[in-house]
């Protein structure tokens, strides 16, 4: 469902992505092309900061944003996913925060806070709070990085979870022009 926010903000979404009928966007949200929005998904960009001012929730072209996902903003501060990443089920992306291009994160992971480089995987059930995580870089799951974590203990994304990354969002990218193309039929 789109849905305006208390403001007025509508959300864009371009022609080629899908947005499941049980997933909600509100506000100022903006999805590119080829974009996947899951079931139950929910994208809002609701919150104003002191001055009434609202930055978007800005989906990248080719990302997935799967079932139960939660993306909001705290105080009108941006969230940006960049392109060919993937957001998996009942994640949180929490603003401020940026998350780069060809990234993965995994089931029930929550991001907040910080901005993740392109090409890092952070895997299942971890948290990222208030630190950033450098491109490339690999979280095993159940991982908890905060402020003081030492970031010199972290490895490089290993090829087995780049190649996994890659199918699962070449999987949704697919399942965004299938459902598309039978989103009308009963």
């Amino acid at each position: 469902m789109l849905r305006r926010n208390p403001r007025g903000d509508f959300p864009t979404v371009h022609e080629t992505a899908f947005v499941d009928p049980t997933a909600i966007v509100c506000g100022r949200v903006e999805i590119g092309p080829h974009v996947f929005i899951g079931p139950y998904a929910v994208i809002r960009a609701d919150e104003l900061d002191e001055t009434g001012h609202l930055e978007p929730i800005v989906i990248g072209a080719n990302s997935n944003i799967q079932d139960g996902v939660v993306i909001h903003s705290k105080d009108g501060a941006a969230v940006t996913i960049g392109e060919h990443t993937s957001i998996a089920h009942r994640s949180i992306v929490h603003g401020p925060c940026s998350v780069g291009s060809h990234v993965f994160i995994g089931f029930n992971t929550v991001v907040f806070n910080c901005a993740v480089g392109d090409s890092a995987v952070i895997r299942h059930n971890c948290v990222v709070d208030g630190h950033d995580i450098p491109q490339r870089f690999y979280l095993p799951s159940a991982t908890v990085v905060t402020r003081q974590t030492d970031l010199s203990k972290l490895k490089t994304v290993p090829q087995s979870a780049k190649e996994f990354s890659e199918s699962v969002m070449h999987t949704n990218v697919s399942l965004a022009q299938s459902y598309r193309r039978i989103q009308n039929q009963f």
